[in-house]
């Protein structure tokens, strides 16, 4: 049985994913799409893990910005 995505692809498995439990890796809080979150998903497949997490931020709300562009929204 493959450990890892890395050893799948080595096998030329392609369609293989990881089942570890969300308790063996850390969630993130970065923004989908943001630098920080594309660092998280390649750290992720270097190590042979899911790239996705349960509890990763899946949007933009409740930043504690008014809005995303910097504009006051009750104006």
């Amino acid at each position: 049985m493959n450990k890892s995505v890395i050893d799948a692809v080595r096998e030329g498995i392609w369609d293989f994913e990881p089942q570890p439990d969300d308790k063996e890796f850390d969630s993130t809080d970065a923004f989908p799409g943001s630098g920080e979150k594309v660092s998280v998903l390649a750290q992720r497949a270097s190590n042979g893990l899911p790239l996705w997490h349960n509890g990763d931020r899946l949007d933009y709300e409740n930043t504690g910005l008014d809005s995303l562009d910097g504009a006051d929204s009750r104006a």
